[in-house]
C-alpha cells in the first residue's frame, strides 16, 4: 500500500538515505583511487628472489593483485548491498555496511558478505549474533541496498528500510526522496508543491515491492534469507542437498556457497591446512578445484553469468553438462568408449536395449552388476593363483600359495585391502615372470629368425598379410584373451615392429591354446595368422614348452599390476554381464543388438563401478602417498579429476547412478558435495525420484528444505499448489515472502485454438496487454512442445507484433538469442531453471498426448517459470487430468483486472 508520509518515520528514512548515498560516494571513490594507483605485483615485491621458487611466488602475487583489482572494480560499481545497525550489551550502537566482495581497508565498519559478520545482512530485526571475539550484537535496523549511478550521482533503487518499531518500507529512490526534501523549502507555487508531495508519497511503499523481471537469466539475489544464509556458511567438508519448489533461491544459495568457499580468507584454519595439503599433492589450485554439473547448455550459460556477479571465474572446464563429462571420462580416463587408436564401446543414444526396470531401478541394476563384476574379477585371481600353485616349479608354487592366501581374504575385507597386500608381492612376481619370459621369448625369436633365414620374402609377404588384417584390428570387439604383449598390436609401430609383434602374439596365443587344450578361433586375428603361417611357427615340442610357460606368465601377470587390470577390465566384464543377463530377461530386452554398442545409462553403470573402486583406493593415505609408484600410478588420471568441491544444479534431472558418479569426483579428503533440486521438476524418465535414492550417494548427506518462493505472484503460487495436489506430486509447503505485495493476475486460458493464427492472435493481444500494464515489455517466453514448432510460431507471431515494434525470436536448441526486449520461443525441454515475468505455454493438451509419462512434470516446470503472467493454450480443451484446475484461469487479463 502507498504510504502516508505524515505517518511515516520520515526522519529515520531521510537520515538513512543521506548517510547511504554519502557512504556510496566514499566507497566508490576510494575503490577508484586504489584502481588507479594499483599495479601488478612483481619480483620487486619479494625481498629476495629464489630462482627455483620465483615462478610460483610471482604467480601467487599476480593472483593476489588481480583479486584486489577485481574487488576494487566491483566496489566502484556496487559500493554496498546492505546497511545494518547493531547494539551491544552496553547499549552502544554500530553501523555496518555489507559489500558483495572483499571489503576495503580504511572504510570503518565495512564487511564482506562472505565474512562471519556478513551474516548480519540476512538476520531479522531483533536477532543476535556472536562474532569471533566473543562480542554479542543485536540487529536494531536494516536496509537492503541496490546501488546505481545516475547523472546526478549515486542512488539506490527499491531500498528496503526496517527497524525495531517500524517497517519494512520500500523506497523507490533514495535520491528522489532527498531531492523532494530540498524541494519543499524552495517550492513557491501550489501546483509544484502538490506534484512534489505526490512524488514523495509514491516513492515510499509500505511492505516489500515485487521486482519486474526485465531480462532473461537467473535473478540476482545479493542477500540470502536467514535460513539460506545458514546453509551456505556450513563447513567446506559437508554433503548437502537443498530441496524446494521453484523460485526459492536454491541455485543462488549454491552459487553463494561456492563463492565463499573458494576464498581461502573465509575458511577456518583447519580447512586452510587441509586445502594446502591437497593442493601440494594434486597440483590443482583451490580456486580452480571445483566442478558444477547442470542438465542443459542453456542453464550452463546463465549460471556462468550468475557466477560472474559473485566475482567467481567460471570457465567451461568448471561448469559441465553430465553428457559432456561422461564422454570425457569414458574416452580418456577409463577407455570405455572407442577412440581412433583403440577398442571399446560405441555410444548410441537411440539404442533400445534396456527394460523399464533398468530405468526405474538404477540402484538395484548397478548393485547387481558391481557385485557380479567384483566376484568375477576375484574368481579370475583365484583361478590364476590355483594354476600357479599347481605347477612343479618350486618358487612358482610357493608364490601361488601366498597369492591364494591373499585372495581368500576378499571375503573378510575390501578390495582395497587385497590390492595393498598384492602390491607387496609384485617384486617377486616380476622376477619370476621376467625369468620365464626371457626363455619363452628366446624360443619365439629363434623361430622367427629361422623363417627369415629360410625365406628372403617372408618379411614382405607376412607384412602385407598383417596389414590386410589391420582393419579387423581397428573394428574388433573386445578380445577376452588379450595379453599385455598382445596389446602392443593396438599401438602404431614401424612395419618391422608390427610384423614382429604380430608373429609373437599369434604363436603365443596358439601355444597357450594348445597347452590349455582348447582351440584357437579361426576367425580371430591370431587364428588367421596361424593358418597363414602353417608349419612356419613353433615346433610341436617348443610350442608345448612355451605354452606351459606362457600360461604361468599369464596367470602371474594378473598380479603384477592388479589395480590397472581391474580398472581396464571393467568394460569387458560389463559386456559379459550383459551377455549373461539378457537371456534371463533381466535389465536388458530380448533381441539382438551390436555387442559393441552401449546406451548412455549403461555407460553410467560402468563409469560408477570404476569411479567408486578408484575412490575407495584413493581414500587410503598410503595409496595417495605412493601414487607415483607403478602399482598405484594407474589411479593418477582419476586423481586428476578430483575436485575440492562438487556441485549439482537441478539434481533430480540426473539418475542416482549419474549423481553417484559426480559424488565420486569429490576429493576423498574433503567429500565436499552440494546439490539442489525439486522432485516435482524432474524432466527425465531416469531422474532421481526420492530422498532415499539421494541418500544412497552419501548416507550422511544433510538434506535442507527451503520453502519461501520469491518468484511467483499469489495467483501463480496457488496454481502451483493445486497442480501438485491434482497430479500427486511431492507436497510442498511453499510460502510467499512476508510483507510483500504478491498480488498478480490469474493465469489466462485459451481453448479451441485449432489453428496457428488463432493462437498467434491471442498471444499478440496478451503480450500487448502486459506491455500496457507494466509500462515496458518485461522478460517474456513462449514454450512449444517440440523443436519443429519453434520457428513457425516465432515467425508468425513476429509478423503480427511487427506493427508494435516487438521482436520475436526463435531460440533453437535452447540457445538464447536476440535483444533483452525480444519475446523468445523455446522448445519446452530447454527451459529448466530459468524464470521470466511472462510465460505462454502452447498446446498443453497435445503435450499430454505426446508425453504422458512426463506431462505433469513439463506442465509444472513450464508454468512455474512465470513470475506474474501465465498464458496457456489448448487445441481443444484442458486435459481431463487437470480439468479441476479450470477455476484458476481467466480468458484475458483486462477482463480479470
Amino acid at each position: 500500500m502507498t504510504l502516508d508520509l505524515k505517518d511515516a518515520p520520515r526522519q529515520h528514512i531521510e537520515f538513512v538515505a543521506e548517510e547511504v548515498l554519502g557512504q556510496f560516494e566514499r566507497i566508490s571513490e576510494t575503490a577508484k583511487n586504489k584502481l588507479q594507483a594499483a599495479h601488478m605485483l612483481g619480483s620487486e615485491s619479494l625481498a629476495s628472489v629464489n630462482t627455483l621458487m620465483a615462478s610460483e611466488a610471482l604467480q601467487s602475487l599476480g593472483k593476489i593483485s588481480q583479486a584486489n583489482r577485481d574487488s576494487y572494480y566491483t566496489l566502484s560499481k556496487e559500493p554496498a548491498i546492505a546497511r545494518v545497525v547493531v547494539g551491544d550489551k552496553e547499549g552502544n550502537e554500530r553501523t555496518f555496511y555489507i559489500c558483495r566482495t572483499t571489503a576495503l581497508s580504511g572504510i570503518p565498519n565495512m564487511v564482506s558478505y562472505r565474512a562471519p559478520l556478513g551474516r548480519l545482512a540476512s538476520l531479522d530485526i531483533g536477532s543476535t549474533i556472536t562474532i569471533p571475539d566473543g562480542s554479542v550484537f543485536e540487529v536494531l535496523a536494516r536496509s537492503t541496498l541496490s546501488p546505481n549511478i545516475t547523472p546526478e550521482g549515486w542512488d539506490a533503487r527499491n531500498t528496503v528500510v526496517e527497524a525495531e518499531d517500524f517497517g519494512p518500507f520500500t523506497v523507490e529512490s533514495l535520491r528522489a526522496l532527498l531531492t523532494k526534501v530540498v524541494g519543499e523549502e524552495v517550492t513557491e507555487d501550489i501546483l509544484s508543491q502538490l506534484l512534489a508531495e505526490e512524488g514523495a508519497t509514491t516513492n515510499i511503499v509500505e511492505g516489500l515491492r515485487r521486482s519486474v523481471i526485465t531480462k532473461m537469466g537467473l535473478r540476482d539475489q545479493p542477500i540470502l534469507d536467514q535460513y539460506q544464509d545458514e546453509i551456505f556458511r556450513l563447513p567446506l567438508d559437508q554433503r548437502l542437498l537443498i530441496l524446494g519448489p521453484p523460485g526459492t533461491g536454491k541455485t543462488t544459495t549454491l552459487i553463494r556457497r561456492l563463492g565463499q568457499k573458494l576464498d581461502a580468507a573465509f575458511l577456518d584454519e583447519s580447512e586452510q591446512h587441509l586445502i594446502e595439503t591437497i593442493v601440494s599433492k594434486q597440483g590443482k589450485a583451490h580456486t580452480h578445484s571445483w566442478l558444477m554439473f547442470t542438465p542443459t547448455e542453456l542453464l550452463k550459460q546463465y549460471l556462468k553469468e550468475a557466477f560472474a556477479r559473485e566475482g567467481v571465474a567460471a570457465p567451461d572446464q568448471n561448469i559441465k553438462t553430465w553428457r559432456d563429462y561422461q564422454r570425457e571420462l569414458a574416452r580418456g580416463t577409463f577407455s570405455v568408449l572407442r577412440t581412433s587408436s583403440g577398442s571399446g564401446f560405441i555410444l548410441r543414444d537411440s539404442l533400445n536395449n534396456l527394460l523399464q526396470s533398468a530405468i526405474e531401478q538404477p540402484i538395484q541394476w548397478f548393485n547387481e552388476f558391481n557385485t557380479w563384476q567384483l566376484n568375477t574379477f576375484v574368481q579370475e585371481l583365484r583361478d590364476a593363483a590355483d594354476l600357479l600353485t599347481g605347477t612343479q616349479i618350486p618358487n612358482v608354487n610357493q608364490l601361488g600359495s601366498r597369492l591364494q592366501g591373499i585372495v581368500s581374504k576378499e571375503a573378510e575385507g575390501s578390495m582395497a585391502s587385497i590390492f595393498s597386500l598384492l602390491v607387496q608381492e609384485i617384486p617377486k612376481i616380476q622376477a619370476i615372470v621376467s625369468s620365464l619370459k626371457e626363455a619363452s621369448d628366446k624360443k619365439i625369436r629363434a623361430s622367427l629368425n629361422l623363417q627369415l633365414n629360410r625365406d628372403n620374402n617372408f618379411k614382405s609377404s607376412f607384412g602385407v598379410f598383417v596389414d590386410s588384417l589391420q582393419q579387423q584390428a581397428n573394428t574388433a570387439e573386445f578380445d577376452e584373451d588379450l595379453d599385455e604383449d598382445e596389446e602392443e598390436l593396438l599401438a602404431q609401430k614401424t612395419p618391422v615392429e608390427k610384423m614382429i609383434a604380430a608373429y609373437n602374439a599369434a604363436v603365443s596365443a596358439h601355444a597357450k591354446a594348445t597347452a590349455s587344450k582348447r582351440a584357437l578361433s579361426k576367425n580371430s586375428r591370431n587364428g588367421k595368422i596361424i593358418e597363414w603361417l602353417g608349419e612356419r611357427g613353433l615346433t610341436q615340442a617348443d610350442s608345448a614348452e612355451v605354452g606351459a610357460s606362457l600360461l604361468i606368465q599369464t596367470s602371474a601377470r594378473r598380479f603384477i599390476n592388479p589395480v590397472k587390470r581391474y580398472l581396464d577390465g571393467m568394460p569387458k566384464r560389463y559386456r559379459a554381464f550383459r551377455r549373461e543377463s539378457q537371456p534371463a530377461n533381466r535389465w536388458y530386452q530380448e533381441g539382438s543388438f551390436d555387442a559393441r554398442d552401449i546406451h548412455p545409462l549403461e555407460l553410467d553403470i560402468v563409469l560408477l563401478a570404476s569411479l567408486r573402486s578408484a575412490w575407495e583406493l584413493l581414500s587410503r593415505p598410503n595409496v595417495l602417498r605412493d601414487i607415483d609408484a607403478p602399482a598405484w600410478s594407474s589411479l593418477k588420471p582419476v586423481l586428476g579429476h578430483y575436485c575440492n568441491q562438487i556441485l549439482v544444479d537441478e539434481a533430480t534431472d540426473f539418475s542416482p547412478v549419474q549423481l553417484a558418479c559426480m559424488a565420486a569426483l569429490a576429493h576423498p579428503q574433503l567429500r565436499s558435495f552440494f546439490a539442489c533440486g525439486d522432485f516435482n521438476q524432474r524432466l527425465t524418465t531416469w531422474g532421481a525420484r526420492s530422498v532415499n535414492e539421494l541418500k544412497w550417494l552419501y548416507p550422511d548427506i544433510d538434506i535442507k528444505e527451503v520453502s519461501i518462493t520469491y518468484r511467483q505472484s499469489q495467483q501463480l503460487n496457488e496454481l502451483a499448489h493445486a497442480m501438485i495436489r491434482v497430479m500427486g506430486g511431492n507436497e510442498q509447503h511453499a510460502s510467499l515472502p512476508a510483507h510483500m505485495d504478491n498480488t498478480g493476475v490469474a493465469p489466462a486460458l485459451l481453448e479451441d485454438a485449432a489453428t496457428t493464427d488463432s493462437v498467434v492472435n491471442w498471444l499478440a493481444d496478451r503480450i500487448r496487454e502486459i506491455e500496457q500494464f507494466v509500462g515496458e515489455l518485461p522478460s517474456t517466453a513462449i514454450f512449444v512442445n517440440s523443436e519443429s514448432e519453434v520457428s513457425p510460431v516465432a515467425a508468425a507471431l513476429d509478423r503480427v507484433l511487427a506493427e508494435h515494434n516487438i521482436q520475436v525470436v526463435a531460440c533453437h536448441e535452447g540457445q538464447a538469442v536476440g535483444q533483452e526486449s525480444s519475446v523468445r520461443v523455446f522448445d519446452i525441454q530447454h527451459i529448466k531453471g530459468l524464470e521470466f515475468e511472462a510465460v505462454f505455454f502452447i498446446g498443453i493438451d497435445q503435450l499430454s498426448a505426446q508425453q504422458p509419462a512426463l506431462f505433469d512434470k513439463y506442465l509444472y516446470v513450464g508454468t512455474t517459470r512465470a513470475a506474474t503472467y501465465l498464458g496457456v493454450t489448448c487445441q481443444t480443451c484442458l486435459p481431463a487430468s487437470i480439468e479441476s484446475l479450470r477455476t484458476h484461469f481467466c480468458q484475458r487479463w483486462q477482463q480479470a483486472d
